[in-house]
């Protein structure tokens, strides 16, 4: 069985989050402000954090949590940003971290500097 879960503000041509078999896989998140669509900008930390708040809000709906998160994928436009965004990725996996990639692109949609996306398990 496959489940579809859209998020608040979502206009695109995809779901935000789609469970599978108990899997759960969300699409790319950005520091997009749900209530108003707008996109937030200044430091990595900042749309970091965004970020993260949007994809605990799509686990969410799925019945997921940051804590069931087993690989999480981090698309940076720049990797002089890493330290820094590692920083906040620290306060969001304390402990049980997932797997995780990380890779500099070139742009990412809307000007925004992060996208982050995850797959997580319901157990």
């Amino acid at each position: 069985m496959i489940q579809r879960v859209q998020g608040q503000g979502n206009q695109g041509p995809y779901s935000q989050g789609v469970i599978v078999d108990g899997w759960v896989y969300t699409s790319g998140q950005i520091p997009v402000v749900p209530e108003t669509g707008a996109i937030l900008s200044g430091p990595i930390e900042e749309q970091a954090r965004q970020v993260f708040s949007n994809l605990k809000s799509v686990l969410s709906q799925c019945g997921c949590n940051l804590s069931q998160v087993v690989k999480v994928t981090v698309f940076l436009t720049d990797m002089g940003d890493f330290a820094a965004f590692n920083t906040v990725y620290s306060e969001f996996f304390t402990q049980d971290r997932p797997a995780r990639s990380c890779v500099q692109v070139a742009a990412l949609p809307r000007g925004v500097s992060v996208e982050i996306e995850a797959v997580g398990y319901l157990s």
